[in-house]
């Protein structure tokens, strides 16, 4: 494999993530069940106390379909950056996948989450404006990016080793 080309793509789909995270946190998204569960507990329930509650917790079903959808796209596109960078077996593609989906993590919580989410205005939720401390919570951050973080990062990189050995 092109290590070259792996960290071309490593920016791409930073660049390509950041562009899909402004996208969806757009408008009234931020405010759906798939999004209010990214949000530290305590910002959670400071906007709860305005606003009705819905079921934010992993099990809920808009939470499993946004989750879902994302290990679909995440696969689309981490199936075409293997292939791209020469994978030809199975466990190629799921370290690349894994590695990428890794770098992805580390990128979102140390940039789009302790940067961005912390100190942007648009990432707000109604209600919360002034709970900057919650929104600076770098440990909240971290544990997610672990644990489910690196659970979710498998199932693309073996759906992408599988692929790999289909189309090779």
């Amino acid at each position: 494999m092109l290590w070259w080309v792996i960290a071309l793509e490593a920016a791409a789909f930073a660049a390509l993530f950041t562009a899909i995270i402004f996208a969806y946190y757009r408008g009234d998204r931020k405010y759906s069940p798939a999004s209010i569960h990214n949000y530290p507990p305590e910002i959670q329930e400071e906007y709860f106390k305005t606003h009705t509650r819905v079921d934010v917790s992993y099990q809920s079903q808009n939470v499993l379909l946004t989750k879902s959808l994302g290990v679909l796209i995440f696969t689309g596109i981490l199936f075409v950056c293997a292939a791209i960078a020469g994978a030809a077996t199975f466990w190629q593609g799921f370290w690349l996948t894994f590695g990428l989906m890794a770098w992805i993590g580390v990128y979102d919580t140390c940039f789009l989450d302790w940067v961005l989410f912390a100190n942007l205005p648009m990432f707000r939720l109604e209600g919360t404006e002034h709970m900057d401390r919650a929104y600076h919570q770098k440990w909240f951050h971290v544990k997610g990016m672990l644990f489910p973080g690196i659970i979710f990062a498998l199932i693309p990189a073996a759906l992408v080793g599988w692929l790999i050995v289909l189309v090779r």
